[in-house]
């Protein structure tokens, strides 16, 4: 285990269960049993390294004031041979630990040792996620919403890797439905006009230039020859022609962007091979489904939906619900035992019709989770920007790439948490300065880099941390004990339980968040300390520091999909 700050919350936590038990045993204290209670970092260094509420947890059962309680366990904690100097209780009855200064020193040794792994998990057994998100309608380019979905969901994916989970990334590609059939019969109307014919785009129907261009290149290779052919065949040759140039599209720009999915999923498919008559028949024989002016409907609100929904249109069509259900039972029958999905905000009242349907079909609702994102707004020189630097139009994720480039905008995305809106700054992303958190973080990540090239060319030599005994990794590690060496490194031992957090709460902004918190650390530390010194075993001790703050900046800027340069 590579948690240093973990475990000595543990030998803490096991110092006040065995003071707690001997307060019991002394006819000090009683209580039934012990409950869990937090042990945390205090905001004001003044109330020490560590805090723990067990006393104000107990005041209830033990009818006493926490104050006492904590005096009570306090003064039976016993600290020998720990990293514990002083143990006091404040305010209310916190208990407050003091440690040695160096508690956290040997973090140092165990990020250098693990390197790319330093914050990886063991704790949820490898169990199988599917993390479905961005899932646009392969109609035409992708949007801001997409943009930022794709951040989202690519580095949520790599904090759930990180805890422990098995994880699959999966993009559904919605090539079925109405959405459908209006791209095909504005392809269709497009290819006419352009040959001199009469079109009509439908209501609903696509009006974008990529339309016309996908056309244009047809009549380029193919000619006219789609003339003479019925217009069923011919839109459902065009379907095929477009989706196919779209999705591959859409899989070029997202690797541009950083993001491979593990699997693209077709609903087509859920059509083609029945699984969606399929769920539609389990709910009618389980007595879900009724008929109402010539539709069949699912009876949602039997599970708390706020109204009943269409399955099958008046036309016999299923409905997009209808397949939505087919493909989410489908993750479960192919073994996922979580399912997280990240939607847009106008979806979100498809979240109680979706859990209801699952509950009815027989599985745990629980196990699905929706992440529903809000929308965000892209300002240039001030003011809203709407519309595309490049080409005039609606701003895309190739647009952003273009503009600002791919780590800015994946950072920039990840700042806040999907359920916050998001304003994005086009001029502050592209500003080389410290304002710009993304140069911030990437800058401290060159700037040790720069160290690291002095240090070589004045030749000092490191000693292999995988061969240094504990004596010399306790003779280094002692050596750092200015304030601004121990800050930043406690915010490395920080790291670890950052990525449990970011995982159990869905929130990889955390990762952004602590990743400019350890840039700003180490800028703070290099203006205060200097790393190449007079003093080889201090400048060997800074060393090993900042390549331990590099490896995290890695580690964390990873997460996010984002680079780590050498060079600025």
């Amino acid at each position: 285990m590579n948690d240093i700050k973990t475990q000595v919350q543990q030998q803490l936590r096991e110092m006040i269960i065995a003071a707690t038990n001997k307060a019991i045993e002394d006819n000090v204290l009683s209580i039934e049993d012990i409950p869990d209670f937090y042990i945390e970092v205090p905001q004001d260094k003044d109330h020490g390294d560590f805090a723990a509420n067990i006393a104000m947890i107990l005041a209830k059962q033990a009818k006493m004031s926490p104050r006492k309680i904590g005096e009570c366990i306090a003064e039976r904690i016993y600290t020998n041979n720990s990293v514990v100097e002083k143990v006091e209780v404040a305010g209310p009855g916190f208990i407050n630990f003091y440690l040695v200064s160096t508690w956290a020193n040997n973090a140092i040794y165990s990020i250098l040792e693990s390197g790319k792994n330093y914050g990886k998990l063991d704790i949820y057994n490898n169990k199988k996620v599917q993390v479905e998100f961005v899932s646009a309608n392969p109609t035409g380019p992708m949007h801001m919403g997409n943009a930022r979905g794709a951040a989202l969901g690519d580095a949520l994916a790599s904090v759930l890797k990180m805890a422990g989970y098995n994880v699959t990334k999966e993009f559904y590609i919605n090539d079925a439905g109405n959405q459908i059939e209006n791209f095909g019969l504005s392809l269709e109307a497009r290819y006419l006009e352009l040959l001199g014919q009469k079109g009509e785009i439908p209501e609903g129907g696509y009006h974008g230039e990529d339309v016309i261009e996908h056309m244009k290149k047809l009549i380029d290779h193919e000619g006219e020859r789609f003339l003479h052919m019925d217009s069923p065949s011919r839109r459902s040759y065009f379907i095929d022609y477009a989706l196919k140039k779209n999705i591959q599209r859409m899989q070029d720009d997202l690797k541009s962007f950083g993001v491979d999915f593990d699997i693209w999923y077709s609903e087509q498919t859920l059509h083609d091979t029945g699984k969606v008559n399929e769920v539609i028949q389990i709910l009618t024989d389980k007595g879900y489904t009724y008929e109402k002016d010539g539709a069949l409907w699912f009876k949602a609100s039997d599970f708390g939906a706020v109204k009943d929904e269409v399955l099958i249109r008046q036309n016999g069509l299923p409905t997009y619900f209808a397949s939505d259900i087919a493909y989410h039972k489908n993750k479960f029958d192919r073994g996922f035992e979580w399912v997280i999905d990240i939607w847009g905000a106008d979806h979100h009242g498809h979240i109680g019709r979706m859990k209801g349907a699952l509950k009815a079909l027989g599985y745990d609702p629980d196990k699905l989770t929706i992440i529903i994102m809000q929308l965000v707004r892209l300002y240039r020189n001030g003011e809203i920007a709407r519309m595309s630097k490049r080409t005039g139009r609606a701003v895309t994720l190739v647009d952003i790439v273009e503009e600002v480039g791919k780590d800015a905008a994946r950072f920039f995305f990840n700042l806040r948490g999907a359920d916050t809106h998001l304003d994005f700054d086009l001029d502050l992303a592209i500003k080389q300065s410290d304002d710009n958190p993304v140069y911030y973080v990437q800058y401290a990540h060159a700037r040790i880099s720069s160290i690291l090239r002095q240090a070589l060319e004045q030749g000092i030599k490191l000693p292999d941390v995988k061969k240094l005994t504990k004596e010399d990794m306790t003779k280094y590690a002692n050596l750092l004990v200015e304030e601004a060496d121990l800050d930043l490194i406690k915010r490395l031992a920080d790291y670890p339980g950052e990525i449990k957090i970011s995982a159990d709460n869905l929130a990889p902004y955390r990762i952004t968040v602590y990743s400019q918190e350890l840039a700003s650390a180490f800028h703070s530390f290099y203006n205060k300390c200097r790393v190449l010194t007079d003093d080889e075993d201090l400048t060997i001790a800074r060393l090993f520091l900042v390549m331990a703050v590099q490896q995290v900046l890695k580690n964390s800027l990873a997460i996010l999909g984002i680079t780590a340069p050498d060079r600025m």
